[in-house]
């Protein structure tokens, strides 16, 4: 062993590392504001000290030495008798004191960062006196909600009641049985209900059903969890699990889904004597939207028009895709998004070869409810071929242009707005794909109030804020939570599809990318990953959709003609470095359900302090809102400006708004 000491003192430097502990994972202060003033601050980011790479480094060379060693001595062949006597007691006495101390501090700082104590945010509103006071409803997100089979036929009772969404048995099930897993995952794809032959999948139900995806993947568990520290349980709280791949209308059709929210929450009111906090996430935003209206309209819950006002006292909406995902898009035309598109070639390979590309368009295409999330609002909102209103400062290129092709051997296609592109959708898909989304959904803008109250008789329209109206309800409060600061996918580079192997048309060209580092864009332009043009969001859902109608379209009379408030409270994306899931503060589309401050957030909404919430928007999100081509009446105009005689005319902003509108119609 002394020998070994030698040897290492030889290549260790004597010099003890730096002693300084790493700092453990802070979480966000949440910002609160009296009651008489509400107003904004800026938190600083937290820093964080580098890596000591060179150190890892060294680590995991001796560690090499030493399990090759250990190997070694067991081998007649070879003897080292070094490292007879080595044992990792021995090693850590041989190596300097600074550097193991650094080891351990490395270690707990990885453990604090993974595994922060989740009921601390409740325990802490404890402390403060807080406790449950409104019923709590969450809706969960697209693919948040496991899916049970509860079919009996022959092909059907080897997964009776496992969960063939949402837990190992999906995995083992794709493994061993892929085909038999896609008729069960696919809606029948004439009626978008359960295929024949007595498959039926089912939304699990209760807390189980969204609270882990698989086993150690959480989604609501940490808010479930903070939740029950303030006094929430079963009694008083409620996860409304619904089939994610149903269109909305089916929803109602085949489960009953909104009759069932509509009673549950009414009951709640009935017991406690409280209005409910609804709390949202990504597509569930949506799916409460759409049920705003069915719950009012005499062809849905016939409620009433005050039925919100009366049962519902506060909306939080977390991550809301309200315009869709623009992701959406490509998963349906060609089967890929970001995800698939960035995977290596090895990766690529296996996927091909075990789900392909036209499978993959093919099972979403037979879920209707994915394509609730196409982009909604056209060129107003993602711009055209030459503009987009959330485009790079200095460059020559414009997200507008959301599919783009490149010229390959002197043949060039036809750049696509989304607008085209919704089009090209439907003209190179299948019928019954096409009468599923007509049917079901509508992406366009109402730009008077006269069309949207006409909308409000078209359930299609119901799940489109840009051509509906909030509930009638000047009680009701909504608040808009959302990450930012994490790229998205904003547009795409496709190329031909030149394989007759498959029917699909086009594939995003993974072999192009550009940027900083990699192929320098010579106009300006936007940087490009494996074919996918980033932009701004929390890494699923571009910011427009997030922030547009919280920070403006909710503004227009049109859209909010009972005045109700809004407040948006965003929240950047400061990812631990140890935390694979980002710790504390991220702004992760998914993750940012275990965030600190936003599970104190709801905690202090459902304890009834909401009025202490102060608004903080620090994105370019109204920057970009300003640009969108959508505006308010000019009667509804000529009433702010009454109320408000301090304004001035900006005559040339009305004329650029005029020349807009014209050349819109």
């Amino acid at each position: 062993m002394s020998s070994l000491r030698r040897r290492l003192g030889d290549k260790i430097s004597s010099s003890t590392p730096s002693q300084e502990d790493p700092s453990s994972p802070q979480a966000e202060d949440v910002r609160l504001a009296p009651v008489s003033k509400i107003g904004t601050e800026t938190v600083p980011k937290q820093k964080h000290r580098k890596r000591r790479n060179g150190f890892i480094f060294f680590l995991g060379g001796l560690f090499g030495i030493v399990v090759a060693g250990f190997f070694a001595n067991r081998n007649d062949l070879i003897e080292i008798p070094e490292l007879a006597d080595l044992s990792i007691t021995n090693l850590m006495e041989a190596l300097p004191a600074g550097m193991v101390k650094d080891a351990r501090d490395l270690a707990i700082g990885e453990r604090e960062a993974t595994n922060y104590d989740s009921f601390s945010v409740g325990l802490k509103l404890v402390a403060q006196g807080m406790h449950a006071d409104h019923p709590v409803v969450m809706i969960p997100g697209v693919i948040s909600t496991g899916l049970e089979s509860w079919g009996t036929s022959n092909k059907s009772r080897p997964y009776f009641r496992k969960r063939l969404w949402g837990s190992w048995s999906m995995m083992r099930a794709l493994v061993s049985d892929k085909e038999g897993w896609k008729k069960h995952i696919m809606l029948d794809k004439y009626t978008g209900l359960d295929p024949p032959g007595g498959i039926k999948l089912r939304a699990a139900q209760g807390f189980d059903a969204a609270d882990f995806f698989i086993t150690g993947y959480w989604i609501w568990n940490k808010i479930l969890e903070n939740l029950a520290t303030i006094g929430y349980d079963p009694s008083n709280s409620f996860t409304a699990a619904y089939d994610w791949r149903l269109s909305y209308a089916n929803l109602e059709v085949r489960d009953q889904y909104f009759t069932r929210l509509k009673s549950y929450i009414e009951m709640a009111y009935k017991v406690t004597g409280k209005k409910a906090v609804l709390v949202s996430h990504s597509m569930g935003s949506q799916v409460l939207f759409y049920f705003f209206h069915w719950v009012a309209s005499p062809n849905g819950g016939d409620g009433g028009d005050n039925w919100v006002d009366d049962y519902v006292d506060t909306w939080i909406n977390v991550s809301g895709c309200m315009l869709g995902a623009l992701k959406g898009l490509p998963a349906v035309l060609s089967g890929e998004m970001k995800d698939t598109a960035q995977l290596n070639a090895f990766a690529v390979y296996g996927l091909e070869k075990f789900l392909s590309r036209e499978e993959r368009a093919e099972l979403f295409r037979a879920m209707p409810g994915i394509s609730s999330m196409l982009p909604m609002g056209g060129n107003a909102v993602w711009g055209n071929g030459s503009w987009a209103p959330d485009d790079p400062p200095d460059t020559n290129a414009t997200f507008g242009s959301f599919i783009n092709f490149k010229t390959y051997n002197g043949t060039s296609y036809k750049n696509m707005t989304v607008e085209e592109s919704l089009d090209y959708l439907k003209n190179t898909t299948e019928d019954w794909y096409v009468r599923q989304i007509e049917g079901s959904y509508s992406q366009g803008v109402a730009h008077t109030t006269k069309e949207v109250n006409e909308n409000e008789k078209d359930p299609r329209k119901w799940i489109n804020p840009l051509e509906t109206r909030l509930p009638l309800a000047p009680n009701l409060k909504i608040f808009c939570f959302y990450g930012f600061g994490k790229p998205a996918e904003r547009s795409y580079f496709y190329r031909n599809e030149p394989s007759p192997l498959t029917s699909l048309n086009v594939t995003i060209d993974t072999a192009f990318s550009q940027g900083p580092t990699v192929n320098p864009p010579s106009d300006g332009g936007a940087v490009v990953d494996h074919g996918v043009i980033l932009g701004e969001g929390d890494g699923t859902v571009n910011l427009l959709s997030l922030g547009y109608m919280c920070n403006k379209g909710w503004n227009m009379h049109r859209y909010n003609p009972a005045g109700v408030k809004i407040t948006v409270l965003e929240m950047p994306h400061e990812p631990d470095r140890f935390s694979p899931r980002g710790g504390p503060n991220t702004g992760d589309h998914v993750d940012i359900l275990g965030r600190q401050s936003l599970n104190d957030l709801i905690l202090r909404i459902a304890a009834g302090h909401g009025d202490e919430i102060a608004e903080n928007v620090t994105s370019r999100i109204r920057e970009y809102s300003d640009k969108v081509k959508i505006w308010e009446e000019d009667a509804y105009l000529s009433k702010e400006k009454e109320e408000d005689p301090s304004s001035s005319d900006d005559r040339d902003g009305l004329f650029e708004k005029i020349v807009d509108k014209l050349e819109h119609l």
